[in-house]
């Protein structure tokens, strides 16, 4: 270890180097930070199993050379490998809570976490909410959040992917909500039947082929089937849109966030009228249909 190294006596100094190395290479962020100091004390913290809540005095706190190397280990394999700062600790923090994250699910970051705090207020009463949807699920962050937020709802997932809902299940299991969240293998309403729902929910692919060819590296290490969808992004959209109504109760709503896509949804269909939500800390392209929004396009009961 150079000397240059040794001279990392604290907390704060190992935050400090890691930040400047991480601007110094370029590194890109939007995995659960947006930017280089953040990411930095999120690693530090993790290698020294210290959380976030630590008072900011500790950060001045001697480290021992054990620590060091624990420390300057994730900070490099962040900086060497580009692999975001969630896959390194196996967790994410979402509407609060932590949620463990692998390589087989994308890492959360929705600003649907501030409508799951919300419970979906003004435009759903939390206390008729008996079912919710959760398509494309992931890690089952959000359905185990709405779990949360709607203590004496039935909440099923459904996930195309085996591994990323092995990570569901294991995240509902942890959270203790396993028994009301029900995480379903295969593509989108296929695994669910009949049933309908107070609220569905859903952060799918919406990625299109150009903006998957232009990702940055950090991305990169995201599995493609959760981020990609067709030359537009909106393959999988469509076939939400289609299938919703069916599956939605009469009072229903539909949520979906389709990020950078939003104009390209916006300009596909002109006569919906899409509410798209504002957050306080940031996001969008997340947009509200009613029940009877869908209804005007999408009746009947054939999913296309």
């Amino acid at each position: 270890m150079s000397d240059e190294l040794l001279d990392l006596w604290s907390l704060r100094d190992c935050v400090r180097w890691g930040a400047s190395r991480f601007n110094a290479a370029g590194l890109c962020f939007g995995h659960g930070t947006d930017n280089a100091l953040d990411e930095a004390l999120d690693l530090v913290l993790y290698a020294v199993h210290l959380d976030h809540d630590l008072p900011a005095d500790f950060l001045d706190a001697r480290i021992t050379a054990s620590e060091r190397e624990a420390i300057l280990r994730l900070l490099r394999r962040r900086e060497d490998e580009r692999i975001p700062a969630a896959y390194l600790t196996r967790r994410a923090r979402f509407a609060g809570d932590w949620y463990y994250v692998d390589e087989h699910v994308l890492v959360p970051r929705s600003p649907m976490a501030e409508l799951v705090e919300r419970r979906f207020e003004p435009w759903l009463d939390p206390a008729s909410v008996g079912r919710v949807l959760d398509l494309c699920t992931g890690s089952g962050c959000i359905a185990v959040a709405c779990a949360h937020a709607f203590p004496d709802a039935q909440v099923d997932a459904t996930e195309l992917s085996e591994a990323a809902a092995a990570v569901a299940r294991r995240n509902a299991r942890e959270h203790g909500v396993d028994t009301r969240v029900r995480v379903l293998t295969g593509d989108l309403f296929a695994p669910i039947g009949e049933a309908q729902y107070d609220l569905v929910v859903s952060n799918p692919p919406y990625v299109s082929e150009a903006e998957m060819a232009a990702l940055p590296a950090e991305y990169r290490h995201e599995p493609a089937l959760g981020l990609a969808a067709g030359p537009d992004g909106l393959d999988v959209v469509r076939r939400i849109l289609a299938g919703a109504r069916r599956h939605l109760a009469p009072d229903g709503i539909l949520v979906v966030e389709v990020g950078d896509s939003a104009e390209r949804l916006a300009a596909a269909y002109p006569d919906i009228r899409f509410l798209w939500l504002e957050f306080e800390r940031g996001g969008g392209g997340v947009f509200l249909l009613t029940a009877a929004e869908l209804d005007r396009h999408f009746p009947g009961p054939e999913e296309t």
